[in-house]
């Protein structure tokens, strides 16, 4: 797999939902509480602010796609927001319930497509991580093809339940994710992955890392399948990784492991072979100093959608810098 694959599949827990919101009516202001996961709004029709518990109103036209990949707590309103606006503020359910149950041209003024994924963080990936807190992507003509029609194609699954639409709509869902990020990639090219995954000799290690997690890596034979010299790869993977090579593949492979161990039931031998570990013992010990508990635990409590958020630490200084060089030098492979 990619990196924004693996990213999204090692954190994402069931199917996401979505429904079509609409309503005829004005001066309408609703809240939506925090979760465990990210949301998303399209406005199919009208517009409305959104005012996020931390930063700035956003304002969405027709068109707009809104994208909360943290799950943060949010206002949505049909006027500009202010303190007693946010006061107004009836919850979501309470407010979807109060709405009309047919839809009507000549009544409605504002409609939407909105919906949820769950998400366990306890593993997550810093791409993921980096994302801000609210992600606008504007409606724009030729712009992100491939997100205008999963958009389309959603619109019209909502409008109607179609034979098949209890998989088709899970997978445009899944579809729109990955669309949204990628497009907020492109757009704002600030991320420190959005660096990484357009320097060529970067992507392409990150790519053998990812395609194959349990090979037997070195710093050597990565060098070879990135085209450079192994003190080129190593320099420019960790300045814009912030990790060196081999100390990103043991947090992606323990991480990649703790994704199977929630949604498997595969031994840990078998999940120890998968992620590169020649026996269970060696995987446990590794496991347990990164997650601080053992992969049974871990998998015992995997339904928990919570947990610190461990990922490659980036370096903060030029000191730390050339620790993490120095690392190299003396752990070149990856047990």
């Amino acid at each position: 797999m990619d990196v924004l694959s693996d990213a999204i599949a090692s954190i994402r827990l069931g199917q996401p939902s979505s429904s079509r919101l609409y309503t005829h009516q004005r001066d309408w202001c609703t809240r939506l509480a925090p979760h465990f996961g990210a949301g998303f709004h399209i406005v199919l029709r009208g517009n409305c602010w959104v005012l996020p518990d931390q930063g700035d109103p956003v304002m969405l036209g027709t068109g707009d796609a809104v994208l909360l990949p943290h799950g943060t707590g949010h206002v949505l309103s049909d006027r500009s927001i202010d303190a007693q606006t946010v006061a107004q503020a009836v919850p979501f359910e309470q407010w979807r319930a109060e709405q009309v149950s047919e839809r009507s041209s000549d009544t409605v003024g504002f409609e939407a497509l909105c919906g949820k994924y769950r998400l366990d963080r306890r593993g997550q990936h810093p791409l993921v991580a980096e994302l801000p807190a609210v992600i606008h992507l504007p409606a724009r003509t030729g712009d992100h093809r491939e997100l205008r029609a999963a958009i389309d194609l959603l619109a019209l699954e909502a409008d109607e339940r179609r034979p098949g639409s209890c998989i088709a709509v899970p997978s445009l869902l899944d579809l729109l994710l990955v669309y949204m990020v990628r497009a907020w990639m492109t757009e704002s090219r600030t991320g420190i992955w959005s660096a990484a995954l357009t320097d060529p000799v970067t992507a392409n290690a990150l790519r053998a890392l990812h395609t194959d997690p349990a090979a037997s890596w070195s710093n050597d034979r990565l060098a070879t399948e990135a085209g450079v010299s192994r003190a080129t790869l190593t320099r420019r993977f960790a300045t814009l990784v912030g990790q060196p090579p081999m100390g990103y593949l043991a947090w992606w492979r323990l991480t990649r492991a703790a994704a199977l161990l929630r949604d498997t039931t595969d031994p840990l031998s078998a999940i120890a072979d998968q992620v590169g570990y020649a026996t269970a013992y060696a995987f446990s010990n590794a496991f347990k100093k990164q997650f601080g508990t053992s992969p049974g635990r871990y998998r015992h409590h995997g339904s928990t959608v919570a947990g610190p958020v461990d990922t490659p630490d980036s370096p903060q200084s030029s000191e730390e810098f050339h620790h993490l060089l120095d690392r190299v030098i003396t752990s070149d492979t990856v047990d």
